[in-house]
């Protein structure tokens, strides 16, 4: 969790500063790359903000109306992000891009600018911000992406993709997508921007305009269907699982597992349920002392593991 927090912390920073400085820029230049990367900055910056809501509810402890407490608050804040944040920036972006190809382009300041006595030319402005937007990005991914190393790591998972696919930790996931997204995003404006610059063509900074909203709406499909696995109540992953399993079938006195369920109820917060045939020579004492060590050998074989129903049937 605090690992988490800091990694959205560390976004919400960058991404709010360079949201200001992008504007700026396309104020002095009516650069569509420009308006594009604003859209996406402030997208970013909702986002965390929203991201770090929902660390903050899904905190909160059990209480009678949510016997399994909050953590699901994080699945739906960062599908919420998904679907409000970035896919109505991705559209906007896209559909700005797309406007400036279809009508000539870019309005460009045709003037320098004077500022404290210095004379320059306005789009040597996006260049220093966007520049500034890579530097403070490759930062913000940094931190996210040693946050999803070590659970890579604890959890034996080989590749990104695997993580992304397997990972409970939406958030941590979230920022590390959105912080590469915004990188390469910075990247495709400031190459439209150059070109536009060099070519006198405006057709460049539209089309980069137009890549960075398709790239937002991409992105906005992709983490709303990671999401959606974990609203709708996924298990954990086949091996993980199988290891529990493993070990409620290896209890002693244990004749057959009749069903076995898990469930996750937040970031890394996993429910076990499992019907168990015992040897019906078994006496009721004897029987609960049983099921109390198997449900502790449980928790302590996965830390992710926070409550254990196991049912007892004769065999």
């Amino acid at each position: 969790m605090a690992s988490s927090k800091s990694v959205v912390f560390a976004a919400l920073v960058a991404n709010g500063a360079i949201a200001v400085m992008k504007f700026v820029g396309y104020l002095l230049t009516g650069s569509p790359a420009m308006l594009s990367e604003t859209y996406h900055s402030i997208s970013d910056t909702g986002n965390q903000v929203f991201l770090l809501i929902g660390i903050r509810f899904g905190a909160q402890d059990a209480t009678r109306s949510h016997p399994f407490g909050y953590g699901k608050a994080q699945f739906f804040y960062s599908f919420l992000v998904s679907v409000l944040l970035f896919g109505i920036a991705g559209w906007e972006s896209a559909t700005h891009g797309y406007e400036a190809l279809m009508h000539g382009g870019v309005h460009r300041a045709s003037e320098d600018i004077t500022l404290f006595g210095t004379t320059f030319d306005p789009v040597l402005v996006n260049y220093t911000v966007l520049t500034g937007a890579i530097v403070f990005e490759t930062w913000a991914l940094k931190k996210a992406y040693d946050a999803m190393s070590t659970q890579m790591a604890e959890q034996g998972w080989s590749t990104l993709r695997e993580a992304f696919r397997k990972t409970s930790d939406v958030t941590t996931l979230t920022a590390l997508t959105e912080d590469a997204i915004a990188l390469a995003g910075a990247g495709i404006a400031l190459a439209g921007v150059y070109l536009t610059r060099v070519t006198e063509n405006p057709v460049y900074d539209a089309a980069s305009a137009l890549i960075i909203g398709l790239l937002l709406m991409g992105f906005a499909l992709a983490l709303a269907w990671e999401n959606k696995r974990l609203l709708i109540g996924e298990s954990v992953p086949k091996e993980k699982e199988r290891e529990l399993r493993e070990i409620v079938a290896g209890g002693e006195g244990v004749v057959e597992i009749v069903d076995f369920r898990t469930v996750y109820f937040g970031p890394n917060r996993i429910l076990v349920a499992a019907d168990v045939s015992f040897d019906p020579a078994i006496d009721a004492d004897e029987l609960d002392d049983r099921i109390t060590r198997l449900e502790d050998a449980v928790m302590a074989a996965n830390s992710g593991v926070k409550t254990v129903y196991i049912e007892p049937e004769t065999a």
